[in-house]
């Protein structure tokens, strides 16, 4: 027998569990937890549940085959968020196809020079913006290799290309100002008037932008000092990181930048609490699918380029918009079975007597732990919203601040969860090993974590709604 033929069969290496595999498990789960916990109900005054009337119900044991025939109920029940993901998808997808994405990136560029704090900075507030305000995530792909061309060029690593991405990224999904995909979907499910509160997320979001920054550039210092300290010193980067053409930011371009821009203050004063006109999904994809419309004459697109690049775009959300249809789902299980609010009441009674300000930021951490399992935001706020939402009820906070709570543990720990698809792409774009990021990202999480929580306690003293 040949060495060969005598050594074991290799290890194939883990590989962590799809995160639909993970919400279908989730619904598994739901569905046995059903039979053993006992079904129970609060007394409810509109939406809001009114502390202290919780009492046990008889309820029918759900049927044995729930967990198959409750998923297109869950579909349906996120119907309007689903189909508002395609829409946005697809309209993002012309966008894109016209050019004005990497024109904005290139100007940015051009202008940024070989200053390291134009380049970071700057860089890293385009992207904030763009999470912070219409859940730009995905998109941000295609320009990994020209900023490690950029950052390598300015003596600076891949680390840094990937921060100004990641955490752009990640502090703005944290604060969410206008996120359609998260903060709007949260205020939702919990009965608040859409983009209510915004004022304290602007706040917010310049706020974590500048630990974000503060950490990126004093990484950037320290490998400016010693080229040995980066994190991928011993990675070869001479080898598909040139420098492409710069895409002019013509004038078609910037009437389609202007008209993105009023699009999205327009729907900011639709939506907001002065006007009283109640805009929401509808009206915001109304809103954009005129835009793309609009985008497409602009730029003299042929309507059978328009229409592949709207599907195309619809396309790669698809995954997205199962993961939110499954994910509602588990609180469709829990709600026939009536006992989502014997879990609301459990919970409560382990904040009981700790206060609100604690018991607020015991929300983050429960949040944050269920991002690594479900890194879809707007599928953990169909899982989670709908207990933290009358949980908040409980312990004496506003809603308002359950959804603060959500937004930081949803954006803050998409930065390294390995759950998360875009990471894991940007990270492989960038060839840096996980454990490597993990190194870097653990010290800002640190930071940003201490950040959130006094973010949340000042809300709770301030009665933030």
């Amino acid at each position: 027998m040949t060495a060969q033929e005598a050594a074991p069969p290799a290890k194939k290496p883990f590989e962590f569990p799809h995160s639909l595999i993970l919400i279908f498990g989730m619904i598994v789960l739901a569905q046995l937890a059903s039979y053993v916990l006992p079904a129970g109900e609060f007394e409810t005054e509109g939406r809001q549940v009114l502390p202290g009337t919780y009492s046990a119900v008889d309820a029918e044991p759900l049927p044995w085959h729930s967990f198959l025939t409750k998923i297109p109920k869950g579909l349906l029940e996120a119907g309007d968020i689903i189909f508002f993901v395609f829409l946005i998808g697809g309209v993002l997808g012309v966008l894109r196809a016209t050019g004005t994405v990497d024109a904005v990136i290139s100007k940015a560029l051009q202008h940024a020079g070989s200053s390291r704090i134009g380049v970071v900075g700057g860089m890293m507030g385009l992207f904030v913006l763009g999470s912070a305000t219409i859940g730009m995530a995905e998109e941000y792909l295609p320009f990994m290799p020209v900023l490690i061309t950029l950052c390598l060029a300015l003596g600076m690593d891949a680390v840094v290309a990937l921060g100004i991405v990641v955490l752009g990224y990640g502090m703005g999904y944290g604060a969410a100002t206008l996120n359609p995909f998260t903060v709007a979907i949260a205020q939702d499910i919990a009965g608040l008037t859409p983009t209510s509160g915004q004022w304290y997320r602007w706040i917010l979001l310049g706020l974590f932008f500048l630990i974000g920054l503060q950490h990126l550039l004093s990484y950037a210092r320290k490998i400016e000092r010693d080229p040995q300290a980066s994190l991928v010193a011993d990675i070869d980067y001479s080898d598909g990181f040139e420098q492409p053409p710069p895409t002019p930011l013509t004038g078609p371009r910037l009437l389609i930048l202007i008209l993105f821009v009023l699009t999205i203050a327009v729907f900011a004063l639709g939506s907001s609490e002065v006007t009283g006109w109640g805009w929401y999904l509808t009206e915001l994809g109304a809103l954009f699918m005129g835009l793309g419309i609009i985008a497409a004459v602009v730029a003299r697109m042929h309507p059978n380029i328009v229409a592949r690049e709207f599907c195309e775009g619809a396309s790669e959300l698809t995954a997205a918009a199962l993961l939110i249809g499954f994910a509602r789902t588990i609180e469709v299980i829990l709600t026939d079975a009536q006992v989502i609010h014997t879990i609301v009441n459990a919970i409560a009674g382990l904040l009981d007597g700790a206060g609100a300000s604690v018991a607020a930021v015991g929300m983050l951490l429960v949040q944050s732990v269920c991002n690594f399992l479900i890194p879809s935001g707007s599928g953990q706020a169909y899982v989670t919203m709908p207990i933290m939402a009358p949980l908040a009820d409980l312990v004496g906070v506003e809603r308002q601040v359950a959804v603060l709570a959500y937004q930081f543990g949803d954006g803050f720990t998409n930065m390294i969860v390995p759950t998360n698809a875009v990471i894991m792409g940007l990270l492989a774009y960038a060839r840096i090993p996980y454990q490597r990021w993990f190194r870097f990202m653990v010290p800002l999480l640190l930071k940003v974590y201490l950040a959130a929580a006094v973010a949340l306690v000042v809300a709770v003293l301030i009665g933030y709604r």
